[in-house]
């Protein structure tokens, strides 16, 4: 299943992507893809349903996030070695997590805000990795059963905040905007492999990520494994597994950031593609 949310933001209805190409609300079934939805009891009361006699919703609608009411948005860093390396950084021994501020999500295509006094605005293709039951202490071998799903994840950045400004990453990872997710929530079973999904970035049109999931140093299930080790894991959290190359810090001769008025567009194979347009802050 293709779980979605749309409409205005704060009021999304919870929707499912049809097979025959409509949006059908799942308003009167669920009350938000959040939480209990996301379980296994929730997924199986979505699919004993027959979507067709369903409300079709304006397919002219905004797209909000695929998730709501996110209650820990986790990030794993520098988890492609050829992304290691164009930061001038070693491949990491264990993975290495920061967290990203829930208020930094939005829908898949609104608008990215420039940060006041930014400089250095990057962007970062990744795969998020949804869960859909609660995870404590699991092993690597049970880990994916704890997953209900996948979307694509927008990671962008502001690299003086990120490693210029002292202490964490988090201060360059979590302004308003700066984590668009969606379009789609995809269940795992229309997932193969989630270690061998093409990946890829562009802005202006020019692609500067081309990459693969295949790369990652530390695969989904020995990441879900790995976090549960250190924090439980509910239904509906994030994690946003790391980006391949060709993010703006590591292009040469010299760096190459968002401006105002640019468009960026990415994608994940089998879980749709993201459009946000890069606008300057201005309260």
């Amino acid at each position: 299943m293709k779980l979605m949310r749309v409409g205005p933001k704060g009021a999304e209805k919870p929707a499912v992507l049809h097979s025959d190409g409509t949006i059908r609300d799942l308003s009167g079934l669920i009350e938000d893809v959040a939480g209990e939805a996301l379980t296994p009891e929730g997924l199986e009361k979505i699919a004993a349903t027959d979507l067709s006699a369903l409300p079709e919703l304006d397919t002219s609608n905004r797209i909000g996030p695929c998730v709501g009411r996110v209650g820990k948005f986790i990030c794993v860093g520098l988890n492609y070695a050829d992304h290691a390396a164009e930061s001038g950084l070693d491949v990491p021994k264990e993975p290495v997590l920061f967290m990203k501020a829930t208020s930094a999500i939005c829908g898949p295509n609104d608008d990215v805000i420039i940060p006041k006094n930014s400089s250095q605005t990057d962007w970062e293709v990744e795969l998020g990795v949804v869960i859909g039951k609660e995870a404590r202490y699991v092993d690597e071998a049970n880990a994916l059963e704890h997953v209900v799903g996948y979307c694509v994840v927008n990671d962008l950045s502001e690299r003086e905040f990120q490693t210029k400004r002292s202490g964490q990453w988090v201060k360059g990872k979590s302004a308003d905007t700066f984590g668009p997710i969606g379009p789609y929530l995809v269940t795992k079973d229309e997932i193969a492999d989630p270690q061998n999904l093409a990946m890829w970035l562009e802005v202006d049109g020019h692609r500067y990520q081309n990459g693969s999931t295949k790369t990652m140093v530390f695969g989904v299930a020995h990441v879900v494994s790995y976090i549960s080790q250190f924090m439980s894991l509910q239904p509906g959290d994030i994690i946003t597994t790391g980006t391949p190359p060709g993010v703006g810090m590591g292009i040469k001769p010299e760096p190459v950031y968002l401006k105002p008025g640019q468009t960026m567009r990415l994608g994940i194979e089998g879980l749709g593609e993201q459009t946000q347009k890069t606008v300057a802050w201005n309260r």
